[in-house]
This record gives C-alpha cells, sequence and structure tokens, in this order.
C-alpha cells in the first residue's frame, strides 16, 4: 500500500452524478494498493501506516515548526483511491500498472482502509472508488510525503 499525503489547506474531490466531497485545513492521502496488498489488513504495516497518517508531525506549531500531528491541530482527513501511485514507468512513455492490485481487490482493501481509519479518527471523507474524480486543493507549504507498507513489513 502506498499512500501519497498532502498537507492542505483545503481539499476536494468530486465525480460525475456524485456531491463534491470538502474539507478544511488537514491533509489528503491519496491510497493505492499493489496487487501483493491483499494479506495487508491487520498485518502492522497496515496498522502503522494509520498510525502515521494520524500522527506524523507535519503541522506548525505557534514558534512554525512542524511539530503537531493531525491529531493535534484537530484536523480533517480526505482519503482518495488512486491505483496510479504502482505505475511502472521503467520502460516505454506508456506506464504499465499491472503492479497495482485488481478493481476488485482493491475496492476491499479501501474500505477496510476506510474502516480502519475511521476506528480511529471521525473527521474522515472519501473520494469515489473507480469513478474518474476532479481532485483540487491548495498544497499548504508544500509538504507531501510517500508513505509505503513495503517500509514497514516485518522482515
Amino acid at each position: 500500500m502506498r499512500v501519497l499525503l498532502q498537507r492542505t489547506r483545503w481539499a476536494a474531490v468530486k465525480a460525475a452524478d456524485q456531491s463534491k466531497v470538502e474539507i478544511g485545513p488537514g491533509m489528503m492521502g491519496l491510497v493505492g494498493f499493489a496487487s501483493e496488498d491483499e494479506q495487508l489488513p491487520g498485518t502492522r504495516a497496515w496498522n502503522v501506516i494509520v498510525d502515521k497518517i494520524l500522527h506524523l508531525r507535519i503541522f506548525p506549531d505557534d514558534r512554525g515548526l512542524m511539530n503537531l500531528s493531525l491529531v493535534d491541530v484537530d484536523g480533517e482527513l480526505l482519503l482518495v483511491p488512486q491505483f496510479t501511485l504502482y505505475a511502472d514507468c521503467r520502460r516505454g512513455r506508456r506506464p504499465g500498472f499491472s503492479g497495482s492490485a485488481p478493481a476488485d481487490a482493491a475496492g476491499r482493501l479501501f474500505d477496510m482502509f476506510a474502516e480502519k481509519v475511521l476506528k480511529s479518527w471521525s473527521r474522515v471523507s472519501f473520494g469515489y472508488f473507480g469513478a474518474e474524480m476532479e481532485v483540487e486543493l491548495c498544497n499548504w507549504g508544500p509538504v507531501t510525503i510517500m508513505l509505503d507498507s513495503s517500509d514497514y513489513l516485518q522482515k
């Protein structure tokens, strides 16, 4: 699983025939799953990613230092499914996506991930799985951080 976090002043996502989802200050996370991630739910890596999203100290304190987390600032979180985080661009000019989880598996994983995050933080909104979306945000900083579950797998 990969989550590309962006600290935001605001963010929004809209899909055709769906209502626009908007958040204020907080973070937007683009969430993608690899084909081997079906065994990830409930593992240490799964739990670490959730904890990192909520507790990374990337928000400024009263001195302007990044010492506060999403929880500390009572920020909002927008999670958007993003299979292209597993794009393979090593060959040619057209990215390959064979490393991304198949749509049915990725949908289940995104739903399970959303449920896990919601158990720990209520100020969460979601993009639309399987839909073409328009995503807007004001990246605050800019601060952009990549989390990858492979970094937290026990070896």
